[in-house]
């Protein structure tokens, strides 16, 4: 918004007294107008601050206006930032202590100083240090440093609640060097006892390092295969990564979107995602959870436990878990008597029918598999090469003739002025569905058509003179009128007629809600029929409307 001004009460009094202050016209006001949206679309430059920076002409009035006892001689938002006056002074970076920092140390006991350590900042119940057995009151020497108070540092809320407030970074380099030490040191006598055990050749190098009780991770890493870790045994290092890269995702198997689902839930792909590619479920590397259920010892267990309910059921008092061994026996006994079975009553079968012969064909997958018809397909599944196109065939009925004909309606055509053009071809019958008369049919039908040809040429040469296009277009004007008045004179009567009888149904009905309901005769016999154009324009014509002013009136 455009800058204005807002005085105090005081300034406007005074200004009155000076001079009358000129009010804004309706022009200024538009200027202003045109000025703020000249802003706001960025063709004229943004309002600047006292201090020199551009206000957002998008800003609300109400926010980037002033208030009167703010006191703002020209645009600024300097009421809408922290006053100064109400800001409070914190302590900044450099004001922080530094913990465990000391101050000189005294040479002998002072006064009021601690009676443990000697030190002047605190008493003997707030001492930090180890109680002594003669204190520094009595003894005089060892008087600890005195600590250096930094005074009430004013924190504000983060500053109170800093963990590292006053640390040093430099105090932790102490401990690191420490520990590299150790390690250092720690290698050191391991190679120099590795190096003892090879010379001495008494084979107790993996021993010596088993009994150490650091390395209770790599103790095993040695005797274990992982794919993916790799040690280095002068070191001991052991580098293992995170993912093993042999193994294949299951979802990986096969990228069809169609293949197999994979629940990324539970990780499960229970159905074979190699399926569709010609190959057995044992012949790929990875067939899914199903194959893996189904397969080996499980399947042998389902078909005991099926056989352990049958022999039960016939008498054989036999259990799966009970006892598996005469059950494997029995199993294996059964096998044995069905195979007999099978094979005696196939010999029998043969002997008394013959055709063993017949028997002795290849396996099914030579005599299906393979085929001598080379064809080639698109990648759409179209055939390019190989085997014949097949005939586009409608979806009508075709090649079925009727009433003795050898070709269908339609086959035949004559060009001339007789009304019926298609007919059969076979007969030149012009007479759908008419009975065939072959060749007979075609001279009768000859003869029909040059008289009717010859006629119409004689009619067509004593026509009267040709008349003009304005002439017939004249013509056809004419009639379209006459036609047109006619119906509407038409319209008109029956329109009148129309008014005329829904005037009487208005009548009778206004009667009919006059009366009593008791004495309102009944309406069963009324003819419903669906009324005509006119009918209908004569309801909307004497159609009384509440809501017209002009009801009444009219």
């Amino acid at each position: 918004m455009a800058f204005s001004q807002s005085l105090p009460l005081s300034e406007i009094i005074k200004a009155k007294d000076v001079d009358e202050p000129k009010k804004k016209t309706r022009e200024d006001w538009r200027k202003a107008k045109e000025l703020e949206e000249a802003r706001k679309a960025g063709t004229a430059p943004a309002a600047v601050d006292e201090e020199g920076k551009d206000i957002n002409p998008h800003i609300p009035q109400y926010i980037s206006q002033a208030p009167w006892y703010f006191g703002g001689a020209g645009p600024t938002l300097k009421h809408q930032r922290p006053q100064p006056e109400k800001q409070k002074e914190f302590a900044r970076l450099d004001d922080w202590y530094q913990r465990g920092f000391k101050g000189p140390a005294a040479t002998r006991y002072r006064k009021g100083a601690c009676e443990n350590c000697g030190a002047m900042t605190h008493k003997k119940k707030d001492c930090l240090e180890r109680p002594r057995k003669i204190g520094a009151r009595f003894t005089g020497a060892l008087i600890a440093p005195d600590e250096v108070l930094h005074g009430d540092i004013p924190l504000d809320y983060d500053g109170k609640r800093d963990r590292w407030n006053g640390y040093d970074p430099a105090q932790h380099k102490s401990i690191i060097e420490e520990y590299r030490k150790v390690e250092e040191a720690k290698r050191e006598l391991k190679a120099e006892k590795m190096k003892q055990d090879v010379i001495s050749g008494d084979g107790l190098g993996e021993q010596a390092r088993d009994s150490d009780a650091d390395e209770d991770e790599d103790k095993y890493v040695d005797d274990v295969d992982m794919p993916g870790t790799k040690v280095d045994s002068k070191q001991r290092i052991t580098v293992r990564n995170l993912r093993i890269r042999e193994d294949t995702a299951k979802y990986l198997r096969n990228l069809d979107p169609n293949s197999a689902y994979y629940d990324p839930k539970t990780r499960a792909m229970r159905d074979n995602p190699l399926k569709n590619i010609g190959k057995n479920e044992e012949e790929v590397q990875y067939a899914g959870d199903n194959f893996v259920r189904y397969t080996g010892d499980t399947v042998k267990h389902a078909q005991a436990q099926m056989f352990a309910w049958e022999a039960y059921e016939r008498g054989v008092d036999v259990h799966l878990l009970a006892e598996p061994t005469k059950l494997e026996l029995l199993n294996k006994e059964f096998d044995k008597r069905k195979d007999q079975f099978k094979y005696t009553v196939k010999d029998k079968i043969l002997d008394k029918y013959g055709g063993e012969e017949h028997l002795e064909v290849p396996p099914k997958e030579l005599l299906l598999a393979q085929s001598e018809d080379y064809v080639e397909y698109s990648r759409h599944g179209k055939v390019i090469k190989g085997e014949e196109k097949p005939v586009i065939r409608s979806k009508y009925e075709e090649d079925v003739y009727i009433n003795n004909h050898t070709s269908v309606w339609g086959s035949y055509y004559v060009h001339g002025w007789v009304k019926g053009n298609w007919g059969y071809r076979c007969c030149h019958s012009l007479v759908k569905n008419s009975y065939c008369t072959g060749e007979a049919g075609k001279a009768a039908n000859a003869q029909a058509i040059e008289p009717a040809e010859e006629e119409q040429s004689e009619h067509s040469e004593e026509e009267e003179e040709v008349k003009t296009l304005m002439q017939i277009h004249k013509e056809m004007r004419k009639a379209v009128k006459e036609t047109d008045e006619d119906d509407e004179e038409t319209k008109k009567d029956k329109l009148s007629k129309a008014l005329e009888e829904e005037e009487k149904h208005q009548r009778k009905a206004d009667k009919l809600l006059g009366m009593d309901e008791r004495k309102r005769p009944y309406n069963s016999m009324y003819d419903v029929k669906a009324p005509s154009d006119e009918q209908m324009e004569a309801y909307y014509m004497k159609k009384r409307r509440d809501d017209d002013p002009m009801a009444d009136f009219l």
